[in-house]
């Protein structure tokens, strides 16, 4: 059995914005049941040089529909914008990424194949395939972006665990 690009890919991002939205849920109720601010959960961090939660969730839709945007644009570079600074903010970014990345024909992933994209960030151009960019560089990022966001709600005492990272597992159903 073969593996396509689509599915390397689109499936697994799905089911973690999925669980990221989540968690901006249960960082809301979190929020609320504490007398917690949205403001100091969204500006929440591990350690004072890494960026906060609301960036992470930002960057969870960024390494996962705005790198298919860059694949077809043969470019992808960071988005510099502030991240949501509310939680519906950020429960309206992830929907958004997720509805895109539903849309998307299964071929068009396929015919990313072979296709010469690059990364650039001012004066720094690195050169890919698409397929690397997506499988060496998007999703690597996409996945600690979100394993981030999950870290720091931990490390704020928010009662989450590992089946909250995961979210909607795609079981065999037949």
């Amino acid at each position: 059995m073969s593996i396509s690009l689509y599915d390397a890919i689109i499936p697994g991002n799905l089911q973690i914005i999925g669980s990221v939205s989540s968690l901006v849920d249960k960082a809301a109720a979190f929020c609320a049941e504490n007398g917690r601010s949205e403001e100091e959960m969204a500006q929440a961090k591990l350690i004072e040089d890494m960026l906060p939660f609301a960036y992470q969730v930002k960057a969870v839709a960024e390494h996962s529909l705005g790198a298919i945007e860059g694949v077809r644009a043969g470019n992808y570079s960071p988005d510099l914008a502030a991240p949501p600074a509310d939680f519906a903010g950020l429960k309206a970014k992830l929907a958004a990424a997720a509805s895109a990345l539903e849309a998307i024909d299964p071929a068009e992933v396929e015919g990313f194949i072979g296709n010469d994209m690059q990364f650039s960030f001012g004066e720094m151009v690195i050169p890919f395939t698409a397929e690397n960019f997506l499988l060496s560089f998007a999703q690597p990022n996409f996945y600690f972006h979100a394993t981030t966001a999950y870290d720091i709600l931990r490390a704020q005492g928010v009662p989450i665990g590992k089946r909250d990272f995961l979210g909607q597992l795609r079981m065999k159903t037949a």
